[in-house]
């Protein structure tokens, strides 16, 4: 598993595109494939779209429940995921906000624990964190 992070709008998928180039890739954008496309190359982004429509009260166990689907996918193909870094210290006011950017942050501690590679993205610049 390779993890790429960077704000919004920063050029990561542009980026793992060009690593990516020559081989046949998958781009889920927002949902959680229930099933490995037939590729070499599954790039999953904004995980966060796929967030918002589950019980974020049960942070813990959506985060263990991804992690597994995730793991299931890389079992076919090497995976790709795509993040966007959500905190900077910004507090929503929304309790849905907030759970987002906490359930968020719990999973992206694991994402990247489990990861081989992470990599931050900054304005289209590449600086390996892992």
């Amino acid at each position: 598993m390779h993890v790429f992070i960077g704000g919004a709008y920063n050029g990561k998928t542009d980026y793992v595109m060009r690593e990516l180039e020559g081989q046949k890739v998958a781009l889920v954008d927002g949902v959680l494939p229930d099933y490995a496309p037939s590729c070499d190359v599954v790039v999953i982004k904004n995980l966060e779209k796929w967030l918002v429509t589950q019980n974020l009260e049960a942070d813990d166990m959506i985060v263990a429940q991804l992690l597994t689907r995730l793991k299931a996918l890389e079992e076919n193909c090497a995976l790709f995921i795509i993040v966007t870094d959500m905190g900077r210290g910004v507090v929503p006011m929304e309790k849905q906000a907030r759970l987002l950017r906490d359930t968020c942050g719990r999973l992206y501690q694991v994402l990247f624990t489990e990861a081989e590679r992470v990599v931050r993205i900054w304005y289209g610049i590449a600086e390996q964190i892992k």
